[in-house]
């Protein structure tokens, strides 16, 4: 195997699937990163028992000219060393492996040579059942990710709650995580005849954002039984699924509410922010809504040993009961708030001990609902 390769692009490579390697492996094969050069491009593999990343490099990006493959075949070498001698070369980089797995990389008058490992033994990639897929914009996949994977349990205690549900029904996608004392449901409409429920890993998830926030175009997703697909033009992501049956949520989400507001999403999440100041205290980091005057909302906290914070905020909107007093965890809040992009914000109450239902104006796919807290 021998090739010629764009230092940066095969450094940012390296970078994106290096995120799927275990220093801790037991098997010192999977310690390493996976090379394969073909014809028409050069392919790295990085694995662990969750997650698998798989990258593409091209011979050209963009008109520019980033690979040249002399001779394919394939070598692992450790990811450790790969990575940091890669980031410490400049210009072109030329790599080779002779017969005994030695590879040699060399640019300008700089030659390194690494011992790689028998691609042979390398686990091989999970075969794809390519009939079986759904198409979601990367945006679209982007905004469903950092709507939802924040409110995942951090908790072992019930393993499926530590992931995010995606559920196929129908030309549908309904997205859900929750660690019971808050859930976060986002709803979208795809072009797809798959049907079925998968928790996927929010650690999955989280590499995915990471991989693909600066890709424009399609992802593709393929599932099985075990695991699940993420695929773009050059990335491609495997995640093993988490075993069990997800709980239904759709009986939690409130029908009815006493108390409905309307409030400026920025301004009420810079009021909670605030509050959350003197909240740390508490173990649930308690912030106070009280609505005062019959259209305004008070927001504080307090510290018995620090002191204590309130602000008044005008109402665009209540219907309903006027007299609601409720603490809400406002780490919580502050994750829900960062996340909607609209300007202006639902808040459904149905009671001082009634979750609370959040729903961006003019948005009824995405939804959030938060379980008050004890004030004492």
């Amino acid at each position: 195997m021998e090739f010629i390769i764009n230092s940066d692009c095969f450094n940012k490579a390296i970078s994106d699937v290096n995120k799927a390697v275990s220093l801790k492996t037991p098997f010192p094969i999977l310690s390493g990163i996976k090379l394969t050069a073909h014809p028409d491009c050069l392919v790295l593999i990085g694995s662990n028992s969750d997650i698998i990343i798989e990258k593409v490099i091209p011979l050209t990006i963009d008109g520019g000219k980033v690979l040249e493959v002399i001779e394919t075949g394939s070598v692992v070498l450790s990811a450790k060393y790969l990575s940091e001698i890669v980031k410490k070369l400049p210009n072109q980089i030329h790599l080779k492996v002779s017969d005994k797995q030695v590879v040699t990389l060399r640019t300008d008058e700089i030659m390194t040579s690494l011992n790689g490992f028998n691609s042979e033994e390398y686990p091989s990639l999970r075969q794809i059942d390519e009939t079986n897929k759904i198409v979601i914009s990367s945006n679209e996949l982007i905004d469903m990710i950092k709507q939802t994977a924040f409110a995942v349990s951090k908790s072992e205690t019930r393993p499926v709650l530590t992931g995010v549900n995606l559920s196929f029904n129908e030309n549908h996608l309904t997205c859900v995580a929750t660690n019971s004392h808050r859930l976060a449901l986002r709803e979208l409409a795809i072009d797809s005849d798959v049907s079925g429920s998968f928790i996927v890993p929010s650690t999955s998830l989280n590499e995915l954002l990471k991989l693909i926030q600066n890709e424009s175009g399609l992802i593709h997703l393929f599932v099985t039984e075990s695991y699940m697909v993420f695929k773009s033009n050059t990335t491609s992501l495997f995640s093993r699924l988490i075993e069990g049956n997800y709980p239904n949520v759709s009986g939690l989400i409130p029908k009815d509410s006493k108390t409905i507001i309307t409030l400026e999403t920025k301004k009420l999440l810079m009021g909670i922010d605030r509050a959350c100041l003197f909240a740390s205290e508490w173990k649930n980091n308690n912030v106070n809504l009280e609505i005062v005057d019959g259209n305004k909302i008070k927001i504080s906290s307090h510290s018995s040993e620090v002191g204590r914070i309130e602000e008044i905020q005008n109402v665009k909107a209540i219907d309903g009961e006027k007299e609601l007093s409720i603490s809400l965890d406002g780490n919580f809040l502050m994750d829900a708030l960062k996340a909607v992009k609209e300007e202006e914000i639902k808040l459904s109450f149905g009671g001082s001990m009634r979750p609370v239902l959040l729903q961006p104006v003019g948005n009824s796919s995405y939804l959030h609902l938060i379980s008050p807290v004890r004030s004492y």
